[in-house]
């Protein structure tokens, strides 16, 4: 029975925020609460929740004291560098563009911590994004995969919980994945080279100014030609778009016309430090020539919050919080309190300007705050009544005996679906030691389990029981619906191919 309404609720919860039937706050309080009262155990409810909350309550502390820190540093310039580089890097193409997406949350994921990742590659690409008229599913997608593969660092917590729950050594289960992971991490280039072509050719070729626009056509993938026609400068001198086709081809300088990016509005981590830049002017027809609804055009080079002295100063902090991260110095919550009590104070000594600066972040630290604890009551209420437990043994039972010999390539298939639907600790401490134990009864080394079970990270990090995913999508407004349905096929298949080259080379 609790199996059954283990899968149901989140079947339940998963259909209703695709179809945007239920807000994910609501989906994840509502749904858990009432499928709690069908396995009879409505009188505990309570106790779930507050065990859920206290163990996410560290987490949700860390998530507001980040978005603030980084909000802050957005605010005092200290990503316009980044942006700018790599618009000059990108040269506004928007395959390279996505490309550079996944590479800088590929880089940026070596810190170990995903909230991290997504914060400052959302900081960093989302005014590119919004300029270019990209799909922010495609930099959330993108972003959440890259992280997903690398979060099989052994600072990243997967791998030390195997290594835990099977006493063996993060090294040995680490280092000969390698070739694995590295397959996987090229497969998610590979997949961004693929996803940048498609929005080239829905955007069209942008040039940026003092460059010349292509004049000649341009075959794009499959053979389509892309014509490059009329051209616009952004009035902020930071763009020229050389627009594809005629009015009435889809891309605009504006926000992207399809899924998540449609009426969206810049998020409140930045919402001070955006300007609304005039109307590009262009030629009818012009895809240029339509501007945002919302006026986006990116970070304003003038607004009043820079504060170029206290570059340096900023950049040594946030390396230095960086840092202690990795080493572990202090916790990771009270680091980012820390660090944003002292950036607010330093670059915002009076205290209207404080109070400006924290309003202003106020709206994306509430939703993402709100997010988690909303996850604690579905996170509490599954494993309170035992719901997961009951899967995971359900799923494990189901394997057929003739399996046996073959438990690492079932462990490697079950981690897609297990490390979505649980947490990474519940899969690891709970259902990875059955698995072993099930290979070790037929030869399989727990070597071998433990590096398959690593392999369904990439999907992990989409999961909605994942809290730096919402930061993700928040910071980026996209829904988690939308997000949710572009990336978990192509996090599956990561995976998958991370499972594939393991076989391929031995390691699995």
């Amino acid at each position: 029975m609790l199996t059954f309404l283990g899968f149901a609720m989140i079947a339940t919860f998963l259909v209703l925020i695709m179809m945007k039937k239920m807000s994910p706050i609501a989906a994840l309080v509502l749904i858990p609460a009432l499928f709690c009262v069908f396995a009879g155990k409505g009188a505990h409810l309570g106790d779930y929740v507050i065990e859920g909350v206290g163990k996410l309550a560290p987490t949700a502390a860390m998530l507001m004291f980040a978005i603030v820190y980084f909000g802050l540093m957005i605010d005092v310039g200290l990503f316009d560098p980044i942006v700018r580089g790599i618009l000059r890097f990108c040269k506004a193409d928007p395959m390279r563009v996505v490309v550079g997406t996944a590479v800088l949350a590929a880089i940026v994921s070596l810190d170990g911590d995903g909230s991290t990742t997504f914060m400052i590659t959302v900081s960093a690409m989302y005014p590119l994004y919004k300029r270019l008229g990209l799909s922010l599913v495609v930099m959330t997608g993108v972003a959440a995969t890259a992280n997903g593969v690398m979060n099989t660092l052994p600072w990243g917590g997967p791998t030390a919980r195997a290594a835990t729950a099977l006493k063996l050594d993060a090294a040995d289960i680490f280092v000969p994945m390698i070739p694995a992971l590295a397959v996987g991490l090229l497969f998610v280039f590979a997949l961004a080279y693929v996803l940048g072509l498609r929005e080239r050719r829905r955007v069209g070729v942008l040039a940026l100014p003092g460059q010349k626009a292509p004049q000649e056509a341009e075959v794009a993938e499959g053979g389509e030609e892309v014509e490059q026609a009329e051209v616009a400068e952004v009035a902020d001198g930071d763009l020229v778009a050389a627009s594809a086709g005629s009015a009435g081809r889809s891309g605009s300088a504006g926000p992207a016309a399809s899924g998540a990016d449609v009426g969206q509005t810049p998020p409140a981590t930045s919402a001070s430090t955006l300007t609304s830049a005039s109307t590009p002017t262009a030629a009818p027809g012009s895809a240029a020539g339509a501007a945002p609804e919302d006026g986006f055009q990116g970070l304003d080079p003038d607004r009043a919050t820079l504060r170029p002295r206290l570059y340096w100063f900023n950049a040594g902090l946030t390396v230095a919080l960086l840092a202690a991260m990795i080493t572990e110095l202090l916790p990771i919550p009270v680091l980012f309190l820390l660090g944003a009590a002292l950036a607010l104070t330093v670059n915002f000594p009076h205290m209207p300007d404080q109070k400006a600066r924290l309003a202003a972040h106020a709206d994306n630290v509430l939703n993402v705050a709100g997010m988690v604890f909303a996850a604690a009551v579905f996170t509490g209420v599954l494993t309170g009544t035992g719901m997961v437990k009951h899967m995971a043994d359900w799923l494990v039972g189901a394997i057929p005996e003739g399996m046996g010999p073959h438990m690492a390539l079932v462990t490697g298939l079950l981690s897609l679906p297990l490390t979505y639907f649980m947490s990474n600790d519940g899969f690891y401490f709970g259902v990875l030691p059955v698995l072993a134990e099930a290979g070790a009864a037929h030869g399989v080394s727990p070597l071998e389990i433990a590096r398959a079970s690593l392999v369904g990270q990439a999907l992990h990090m989409s999961s909605p029981l994942v809290p730096a995913v919402y930061v993700l999508v928040g910071m980026a407004r996209v829904e988690f619906g939308d997000h949710t349905r572009f990336t978990v096929k192509w996090a599956a298949l990561t995976s998958l191919v991370v499972l594939a080259a393991g076989m391929l080379f031995g390691i699995i």
